[in-house]
């Protein structure tokens, strides 16, 4: 990949502020901003966490022999 490739796929995370960049003399520094991060795992990794959840937990109720729910 060359430089100005990983420029601008650092340019569109900058946007989006998924990451966080710092100048330091010439260098510019790029950080992981976490707090969009963890907002995404949220609203898109936690819906499909609710059923694998409810799952296990329907799967130890049966295991066990509480069928009550």
């Amino acid at each position: 990949m060359t430089r100005q490739a990983v420029s601008k796929h650092l340019a569109v995370l900058e946007e989006a502020n998924l990451v966080a960049a710092q100048r330091h003399g010439r260098e510019k520094r790029h950080f992981l901003n976490p707090v969009p991060i963890h907002e995404i795992a949220l609203r898109w990794i936690g819906k499909f966490e609710r059923p694998r959840l409810d799952a296990l937990s329907d799967l130890k109720r049966t295991l066990e022999g509480d069928d009550h729910g």
